[in-house]
């Protein structure tokens, strides 16, 4: 009897061990977390350093790919005009998805200690991606696809997500502000971008050396940035990628903000470049129609994280919606040059809001940080198939008669509360009538 109670005693002292052990090790994680919470520098040389390289991350990445309207315009008018809008619009829309949805891959890997590996081969891959562009000719669509849809979206779609979330490993009360900052190097991109392409490629250098200039200075922009980023050295999380697929999977407020993020279109940035080309309105400034759209949208992001901290993330968040929803459906009224300013500043301004809030609303929605990594790649994997199949849609309502007001109406999304990303059409053609051309395509 004696034996049995010492057995007994011996398997109860066990458990109870085992126990604390248990506790111990989920309170030291929870210490370790809210230890790198505090101890955060929120400043320094190499804190700020680091939210400069992201900001050139972001400048010659998502900020290169909203200049593809310059590409779709020279693409539709000369290089690629045996093809129709819809076809080519494949190749940006291609781009765009695969720099979204690769952080599915790239996110877990962030999370596991990968970040210089990230940075260094998706900058190769963007930067050999452009160079290799500017060797294909006329009429060489599936070489351009290959090329710039899918090699560069691999290289930015490695260098996307870790190049925001890194920002959390130097910041935290002013976390918001800095990933605002870091994303208006989207938009000021969409700006520089596009000015510069316009420039070499429909002036006298042409798209082959055109190209190159493009691609050397993206490359050396790329450099610095890889140059002046750096981690912190957190922990290497212990929990598995199906772990926190589950997680989330129970997380109501995170799968209405991912489910709300699907709701989004590249329409303007597709084709507002090639709207005012074909109508009434001036050709140089149909050139910069696309830079004032982003100058508002640089603005937008800029001062997103200003007004956020007074306001509150996620309701800034609904205030633009509200906001977003309101211009687009009075883009049907646009018919002159006044209506396109005045819409291109009212969208740009607060579309760089959604998207300058969208990350720091997911990493409000993320409790333990070592998870943040792969709750970006789920979050922005769900909106890339919402801009994969909306360029090439909006240009198959087009048509060769380029009726503009049905993709116009189409694109339309009604915003949900929950909805942070802020990739809406922007610009709705003007209606008046078009004359016929001596092509024998309306204009």
């Amino acid at each position: 009897m004696s034996m049995k109670s010492a057995i007994h005693d011996t398997s109860t002292t066990n458990k109870k061990s085992d126990d604390l052990e248990e506790l111990g090790h989920m309170s030291s994680s929870n210490s370790q977390t809210a230890c790198s919470e505090s101890g955060l520098p929120d400043g320094g040389f190499r804190a700020w350093g680091t939210a400069f390289g992201c900001f050139l991350m972001q400048f010659c990445g998502f900020g290169y790919i909203s200049s593809f309207g310059v590409y779709q315009d020279y693409y539709t008018r000369i290089y690629l005009a045996n093809y129709p809008p819809s076809t080519i619009s494949w190749i940006g829309a291609l781009t765009a998805f695969l720099t979204v949805n690769v952080t599915l891959i790239s996110g877990p890997l962030y999370d596991r200690g990968w970040f210089y590996r990230l940075m260094i081969v998706g900058s190769l891959l963007q930067s050999i991606s452009l160079f290799a562009l500017s060797f294909t000719k006329p009429g060489q669509f599936y070489l351009a696809f290959i090329v710039q849809g899918v090699l560069a979206g691999i290289g930015m779609g490695l260098t996307y997500a870790p190049s925001i979330a890194v920002v959390s490993q130097h910041f935290s009360k002013k976390r918001t502000l800095v990933m605002s900052l870091v994303t208006s190097g989207t938009p000021l991109g969409s700006m520089v971008h596009p000015i510069m392409l316009n420039r070499l490629l429909n002036g006298t250098v042409g798209f082959a050396r055109g190209v190159r200039a493009s691609a050397g200075f993206v490359s050396a922009l790329l450099l610095i940035a890889c140059l002046s980023m750096r981690t912190r050295g957190l922990p290497v999380p212990t929990v598995g990628y199906t772990t926190v697929v589950r997680k989330c999977s129970r997380d109501v407020l995170f799968i209405l903000m991912t489910i709300g993020s699907g709701f989004s279109s590249l329409f303007p940035l597709f084709y507002l470049q090639l709207d005012s080309a074909k109508h009434d309105i001036n050709i140089n400034f149909s050139f910069y129609s696309l830079v004032i759209l982003n100058a508002a949208c640089f603005i937008g992001r800029s001062t997103a994280g200003i007004v956020a901290t007074y306001m509150g993330v996620l309701n800034f968040m609904i205030v633009s919606t509200v906001a977003c929803s309101a211009v687009i459906i009075s883009m049907i009224a646009l018919n002159d040059v006044a209506s396109v300013i005045a819409i291109a500043l009212l969208y740009g301004y607060f579309s760089g809001v959604f998207t300058s809030l969208w990350v720091p609303l997911v990493t409000v929605f993320t409790p333990n940080l070592s998870e943040l990594g792969a709750r970006m790649g789920i979050c922005f994997a769900f909106t890339a198939f919402s801009g994969l199949v909306s360029g090439p849609i909006s240009g198959a309502l087009l048509g060769s008669q380029y009726r503009w007001w049905i993709p116009s109406l189409v694109n339309y999304r009604p915003r949900r509360k929950f909805d942070v990303r802020g990739d809406a059409p922007d610009v709705v053609p003007s209606r008046k009538k078009r004359k016929p051309s001596i092509t024998g395509v309306d204009t």
